[in-house]
């Protein structure tokens, strides 16, 4: 392989690598990381400082000095590109060679192809991930299964990809530039970019992204910058790139119009990203106390007070400013046991139905068998209508303190509540470590903004002296024996053998390490990641 001045590549270069890790590919990585690293780590430390400012009694709210952006009428988003004017169903799932045959299969509008949380940084994970949407891009695509199984895409019409990089907070190992770690996310973009985005292009569509984690406008400026400087590279006209931004952190719940208006010629829409929000809503206030203390997860419903100012927020800033609204993800996966399936397929279609009653234009879902009543619900509401831009929801008038409203969240803390945080944490982190970012759990499709959900959960009731409803203490001795029992449940369920084969012990220490360490880690993915090959 040729590589630019001041590139390595750490990782085995594997069959077809060659493809998508080209010499123009990793030029525009160079570019982007020599021209932006600085600001991304600027954006980092801020994201520090406002923690320790949150810490010592500082609180979220609208910002005074971007009151002019919010409070101008003039200014609209660009209009929908083409693929993406009807989304009313979007199907989430990792780029593994299966699920993106599986997901062009579905049905769905849209198809996000992640590379962020559904997805687990291993290396060939990163570069094969690519390859599989290249071959989906030419129509090439097929795959055998050990067991002889073949897969081909047979739809007659295919959901438009749009791919999520990763975050800002996540680097890339495996790819240096001028002997410093790139960022994941620009390296997972550059890349998609290079070998697809022209071939969308030609075929009508264009490169489309999802960009997930932002906490303020100014990380939106930074992928904008981003874009500018990588169209211009590759002699692709300004504005043909468009990105939907996940608002899934508690500050930039905050900040989504001046979001929307530093995207806005590149910008597709708003998704409300609930599981990383309510992640964040605990990361945010972990050292609070009662104030932000949130209940058991399974409590914590899209109907509670902070959740529904939250999305009525966002469709109502969307639909102002042209943009779509993307609802969030159901983790309902399907059952072959009727009654849990009819359940699943209940509370999906209530939750659907909510959003679409709502505003919203589209909805996630994590399972291709989802994706009928998903549609379903929508077809209802839109009938022939792409969309319901037009729908201005300006009956919507939510405060600073509506979102903030957190401790009007109706539950308990229980000790079924901690030891499903702790099953799922460890269950999860152990097929992450084994290269797998979406995984079923109890009838439901867990992924990491889940799992951040359940370790911070933990570490945020074991540091603020919680009692559980029947009246005992979270301590680290209940903890660790909660732990053993949950580790040995797991064990007895599975069997020796594929005990044997896994890697609990690891997962449990990850686990561990990031839900009751005095001091909290941001990402559990960090800590993991370094135990990753």
């Amino acid at each position: 392989m040729d590589l630019p001045d001041g590139v390595e590549i750490i990782g085995p270069i594997n069959r077809r690598y060659e493809e998508i890790l080209s010499e123009r590919a990793l030029e525009l990585v160079a570019l982007l990381h020599r021209k932006l690293e600085p600001v991304r780590q600027e954006v980092l430390a801020r994201r520090a400082q406002r923690i320790e400012a949150l810490a010592a009694g500082a609180m979220l709210g609208f910002l005074p000095e971007t009151a002019p952006i919010r409070e101008d009428p003039s200014w609209r988003v660009a209009p929908p590109a083409p693929g993406l004017v009807d989304r009313r169903v979007e199907i989430t799932g990792p780029t593994e060679r299966k699920m993106t045959i599986n997901a062009l299969n579905s049905g769905a509008r849209v198809w996000l192809a992640d590379q962020e949380d559904a997805n687990t940084p291993r290396w060939e994970n990163v570069v094969e991930g690519q390859l599989n949407l290249l071959d989906a891009v030419r129509g090439t695509i097929e795959f055998r299964s050990p067991e002889g199984k073949e897969y081909a895409v047979t739809a007659d019409q295919l959901p438009t990809i749009v791919v999520r990089p990763r975050g800002w907070h996540l680097p890339e190992k495996h790819v240096l530039v001028d002997g410093a770690e790139v960022s994941g996310g620009l390296l997972d973009f550059a890349l998609y970019l290079t070998a697809c985005g022209q071939l969308q292009i030609d075929r009508g569509s264009g490169p489309y992204f999802y960009l997930p984690k932002m906490e303020s406008h100014r990380e939106a400026r930074l992928w904008n910058d981003a874009f500018c400087l990588a169209q211009d590279h590759l002699g692709i006209p300004r504005g043909t790139i468009r990105a939907t931004a996940l608002i899934e952190t508690y500050p930039a719940a905050f900040e989504m119009e001046e979001i929307l208006y530093e995207l806005r010629e590149h910008s597709a829409g708003l998704n409300a990203g609930r599981w990383d929000y309510i992640f964040s809503v605990i990361k945010s206030f972990r050292t609070r106390g009662k104030e932000f203390l949130l209940p058991d997860r399974n409590s914590i419903t899209m109907t509670v007070p902070f959740m529904r100012a939250y999305t009525e927020l966002l469709v109502r800033t969307c639909h102002k400013r042209g943009a779509h609204a993307i609802g969030g993800m159901a983790a309902f996966i399907p059952s072959r046991d009727v009654a849990a399936n009819q359940l699943a397929f209940a509370k999906l279609t209530e939750d659907k139905t909510r959003e679409a009653t709502d505003g919203f234009d589209g909805s996630w879902v994590a399972h291709p068998g989802m994706v009928a009543a998903c549609r379903q619900v929508f077809d209802h509401v839109l009938g022939e209508r792409p969309n319901q831009l037009d729908r201005l929801r300006e009956d919507v008038h939510v405060t600073a303190e509506d979102l903030l409203a957190v401790n009007r969240t109706p539950g308990e803390i229980t000790e079924a509540g901690l030891r499903n945080n702790i099953s799922v944490g460890i269950q999860y982190l152990e097929s992450w470590l084994r290269g797998l970012g979406a995984v079923g759990i109890a009838g439901l499709m867990e992924d990491a903004a889940t799992a951040e959900i359940s370790r911070s959960q933990l570490w945020q009731w074991l540091h603020n002296d919680v009692t559980l409803n029947d009246g005992r203490r979270v301590t680290r001795d209940l903890v660790d024996r909660l732990v053993a029992e949950e580790l040995a449940a797991i064990r007895a369920q599975i069997g020796e053998e594929r005990y044997a084969a896994g890697s609990w012990e690891e997962a449990c220490s990850t686990f561990l390490e990031t839900a009751v360490a005095d001091e909290y880690v941001d990402f559990l993915t960090l800590p993991a990641y370094a135990r990753m090959p």
